[in-house]
């Protein structure tokens, strides 16, 4: 046990439930969020993204078993020297040890926790401000998960607004659904699809308003998803019927691209649309002008950094209060503060997340020099000036503290480039596996962003794209979208001490306070949370500089070595969920032998009212449901098939596959 005069600790996990409902109970990007409450203030310890530690890209697979999940949870607790036992309570997944229903805030009835747990992530971010000051918030995913409804709810997206601490809450709609539809179609993931759009000249001309205008996207009892998926094929045949005498009117794409960038110019301008009405709606049902508000944009569209930015513009406010797990990989952290909220467990306590580096600590860097021993040239103390010369026209791994929270490299654990350079962005792309045209985000020192950008709002998080001052956009290439905005991210001293001291011995022996940054990690990894790994990923790359924990390693090439380059990424901890298979039959089939059939599992995944009234559902009643849904549906025997797939016996626990992503 702790002393107890550390403080009351509290944790929050979005976690598949372990025991019988796991098969059912599909969640994507799981995560645990570490509080600490102490007099007079709430602290967020920790923040463990599990992707991180067991490399499956949007980590989906469950711990089947209580016994595996409190195993994984009193591992990660050790590093602050706790276990479950010194909690005080768990907020998020039934069947934890301390479980505690979140508590719903009076006038969100009916509105779903996963939609509150995304909104609070982003209006709780600052005691102060929420106390103080109104918010204007909105959580825009594709979808809730529904493991701790009772019903399915009415509306599916929460939006509110906050003055001076009192919410008044509100459904919205959400753009999400539209380019989830457009991953689907295009096969490529939405930041892709975001950045094409802007990076290939094709347009067509299309009537975005009166489109928006049909829509009515607020989920729960009117589903999404044909109104979305209609939406996104009517562009797509416009598209194709106006570019069919001109298959490739931007050269530098392909005929598919042009067709893809012209179709997600029209879907963007369709989001921010319906992200403006959304906030019309808040702004009026508060009474409050939007100058004097802040902005929250929380759930997966959150980092949709265009829709952001012009939002903030077009209505003045006064600042994003978005977190940089905006999406399901921060929904632990709602829940925290759902639950510090409605428990009373920040009534005069102060509570700022102002960082994103709560992750793992960069623990092994001894270990890891020591394991690639035979790897290893040099290994120095930090230099600034050595810095400047390793970035000089390349390319060098860095990393250091603890990890970012969510889907962006924030300086901790990233690839860092000369934006000077246009073989810098190739190599980056190159290194990622990523197409030739994508731009590399920068970091810039925050006090020197208004001398190089236009915008002069803070963006410690990448969630807003700034422009390149026109005269300056010659000098950093690397960074520039073909409308001359860079998805920036501005970093202060107190926020990163050791990076901002490089970037500003940078900027004085070249003038530019301005660096290359994107994620640590290989095509279909999650970003490298640790040395050993980061090492693994330059070994593969053959980039031969990384500074690990303020360390300059260089690193021989692979015939210097003598040793064979690895294959793959770096194994992480796969095996706190391998080998699962027996548990995971055994429960599935423990469902049939009740009378339930493969059917009816879907069916309960998506209405939990028949798990929370067993005595009127029976298992007979909910068959003869599915098979009624069934004859209705046509898509539904492919919605079974792939969820047989994802969740049912006969599948092999595979560490990096990325799951099928539930909606």
């Amino acid at each position: 046990m702790t002393d107890s005069s550390a403080g009351e600790y509290f944790l929050s996990t979005y976690l598949t439930p372990p025991g019988e409902r796991s098969v059912i109970s599909p969640r994507h990007d799981h995560n645990v969020s570490l509080w600490r409450r102490s007099t007079g203030s709430v602290e967020l310890v920790r923040h463990w993204e599990l992707e991180r530690i067991s490399g499956q890209k949007h980590h989906a697979w469950p711990l089947f078993t209580t016994e595996r999940t409190e195993a994984l949870l009193n591992k990660l607790l050790a590093t602050e020297g706790l276990s479950t036992a010194d909690l005080s309570a768990s907020w998020g997944t039934p069947g934890l040890p301390g479980y505690a229903p979140v508590p719903v805030p009076a006038g969100a009835e009916e509105l779903p926790v996963h939609s509150l747990a995304h909104l609070f992530s982003g209006i709780l971010m600052d005691s102060r401000i929420f106390r103080e000051e109104n918010i204007i918030g909105m959580a825009v995913d594709a979808a809730p998960d529904l493991v701790l409804e009772d019903k399915l709810p009415p509306y599916y997206y929460a939006g509110c607004v906050s003055v001076k601490g009192r919410i008044t809450f509100a459904p919205v709609e959400s753009p999400a659904p539209l380019y989830h539809a457009a991953d689907r179609l295009f096969g490529k993931e939405p930041g892709t699809l975001m950045a094409l759009a802007s990076a290939c000249r094709t347009a067509i001309g299309y009537d975005a308003a009166a489109a928006v205008a049909e829509l009515e996207l607020l989920g729960g009892r009117v589903q999404p998803w044909a109104a979305s998926f209609g939406l996104v094929k009517k562009v797509i045949a416009e598209a194709g019927r106006r570019l069919a005498g001109d298959p490739t009117p931007d050269s530098r794409f392909t005929a598919e691209e042009n067709l893809q960038s012209a179709v997600m110019k029209v879907i963007q301008e369709c989001c921010e649309l319906i992200i403006i009405r959304n906030v019309e709606k808040l702004r009026e049902l508060g009474g409050v002008r939007t100058e004097d508000c802040y902005l929250s944009v929380s759930g997966g569209f959150g980092l949709n950094v265009q829709a952001n930015t012009l939002v903030l513009d077009r209505f003045g406010f006064r600042g994003l209060l978005t977190p940089p797990c905006a999406n399901d990989s921060g929904v632990a952290l709602g829940l925290g503060l759902l639950g510090l909220y409605g428990t009373g467990a920040l009534d005069g306590a102060d509570l700022r997340i102002d960082h994103a580096y709560h992750g793992n600590d960069l623990a092994d860097v001894d270990e890891a020099l020591t394991e690639f021993a035979p790897w290893i040239e040099e290994v120095s103390d930090f230099s600034a000036d050595r810095f400047v010369q390793d970035l000089t026209d390349d390319v060098v791994v860095w990393a250091d503290g603890a990890a970012e929270m969510g889907p962006r490299a924030l300086g901790h654990r990233s690839l860092l480039g000369d934006p000077r350079s246009e073989k810098v962005k190739d190599l980056l792309n190159e290194y990622k596996q990523r197409q030739w045209w994508r731009p590399v985000a920068p970091i810039v020192l925050a006090e020197h962003a208004h001398e190089w950008f236009e915008q002069n709002r803070l963006s410690p998080y990448m969630l807003e794209a700034a422009v390149v001052r026109a005269e300056l956009r010659d000098k950093v290439p690397a960074i520039l979208h073909l409308d001359g905005t860079a998805r920036h991210q501005t970093l202060t001293e107190q926020a990163n001490p050791l990076l901002y001291r490089a970037i500003d011995a940078f900027r004085a022996a070249t003038g530019v306070p301005i660096v290359c940054n994107t994620s640590l990690n290989d095509k279909g990894e999650p970003i490298v949370d640790t040395a050993a790994e980061a090492l693994t990923f330059c070994i593969r790359k053959g980039i031969r500089i990384a500074y690990l924990g303020g360390r300059r390693v260089v690193l021989h090439q692979a015939q210097e070595a003598q040793r064979p380059v690895p294959a793959r990424p770096r194994p992480r901890a796969e095996h706190y969920f391998a080998e699962q298979e027996a548990d995971r039959d055994a429960l599935w089939n423990s469902w049939l032998e009740r009378g339930y059939t493969e059917a009816a599992l879907l069916l309960m995944t998506g209405t939990p009212q028949l798990l929370a009234d067993p005595e009127t559902f029976t298992p007979n009643r909910v068959r003869l449901l599915a098979e009624r849904v069934a004859a209705q549906d046509p898509g539904f025997a492919h919605s079974l098939e792939e969820f047989i797939q994802d969740n049912g016996p006969g599948t092999a626990f595979t560490v990096g596959a990325p799951p099928r992503r539930t909606a």
